[in-house]
């Protein structure tokens, strides 16, 4: 007998909590198999709490969290200590994401793109989704203080508080500038990896740090253009809901050519070989081709997908990978 639909095996929602359905397996002779139907149980129940905290979102933060710390290092750091650092940042991470989907379970409802999430599917209702974001919270705080140090841990917590209430609880409803400034949660990361080597801050992690702030705009808005309608379902103010295709292409194509410009400004302060500037420059100058073909296709009079917005969206998450990676390597050349 096959499986019944995901949802059925899961439950259903009961006073904010995911209760148990009908056991999903049964045996060859059609009686339920309790170990196998309560492993299934467990199965579905971790892999909905898993869905919360957004991993997707969470490689992308450790892509500029480990790099910082072998530069602060100036070579490899201690990896225990990457490991811990990891391990605090993903839970730091995933509170901060849990928190999102919890308040942002109206907004997913009503958009194509979010309404598989386990909140907009009622997998599990949004009291139980809250507490898991508060443990996972708490572990990060306490697992990067106690075993990386109290900065780190502070920072960490610093990004989430920014995250959970001034980007979604303020700006993201409100403001077309939603994504500049509320992705300033994102650039924590470099922060945190380079103060778990050091126990300080210094200039170098702060030009890590303006990478990314300048890169997140181009990257979300490439985003918002292909989900267009989806937002403006939602009722969400992305740029691209409230401005023209040419305005918003011009706005991608500025914040692109900061990002590469700031990027080349590592090469100076953290004393880097040749390696990271030549990296930084051929990744910046495709970075800036893609989003001159954005442009021009937008002042061609096309829109949303026929924009082609996703080649720079995932371009975009390549460059950020090869910048941070080159940061990383290049100690290793001196």
């Amino acid at each position: 007998m096959s499986d019944p639909p995901f949802a059925d095996r899961v439950g259903t929602v009961r006073s904010g909590d995911v209760t148990s359905a009908a056991p999903s397996h049964l045996s060859q002779t059609g009686s339920p198999d309790g170990a196998t139907a309560a492993r299934a149980r467990v199965r579905d129940v971790a892999s909905t709490y898993f869905g919360l905290t957004k991993p997707r979102i969470i490689e992308l933060l450790l892509v500029t969290t480990v790099p910082a710390m072998f530069l602060a290092a100036g070579g490899v750091p201690p990896l225990l200590l990457v490991l811990n650092t990891m391990i605090g940042g993903c839970f730091a991470a995933a509170s901060a994401n849990v928190f999102n989907s919890v308040l942002d379970r109206d907004i997913d409802e009503r958009m194509r793109r979010t309404r598989r999430r386990p909140l907009p599917r009622h997998l599990v209702g949004p009291r139980a989704a809250t507490i898991f974001g508060i443990v996972l919270g708490v572990v990060a705080t306490l697992w990067l203080g106690v075993l990386v140090n109290w900065l780190s841990a502070g920072l960490a917590l610093a990004a989430n508080a920014f995250y959970v209430f001034v980007y979604t609880l303020w700006l993201k409803r409100r403001s077309s500038q939603n994504i500049v400034w509320g992705g300033i949660a994102g650039c924590f990361p470099p922060l945190i990896g380079w103060t778990a080597v050091t126990g300080s801050l210094a200039l170098a992690p702060f030009v890590l740090f303006a990478i990314v702030f300048f890169w997140t705009p181009p990257h979300t808005w490439a985003l918002a253009f292909r989900y267009r309608e989806d937002y403006a379902a939602a009722d969400v103010p992305m740029l691209p809901v409230v401005r023209s295709a040419p305005a918003v292409a011009a706005r991608i194509m500025l914040y692109s050519a900061v990002t590469v410009a700031v990027s080349m400004t590592l090469w100076p302060v953290a004393h880097t070989s040749w390696l990271y500037p030549t990296v930084a420059a051929m990744a910046g100058a495709v970075l800036l081709f893609e989003s001159w073909q954005l442009l021009r296709r937008a002042r061609a009079g096309l829109t949303d997908a026929a924009l082609k917005p996703m080649r720079l969206f995932h371009w975009s998450n390549s460059y950020l990978a090869l910048v941070f990676v080159a940061a990383a390597v290049d100690p290793l050349l001196r």
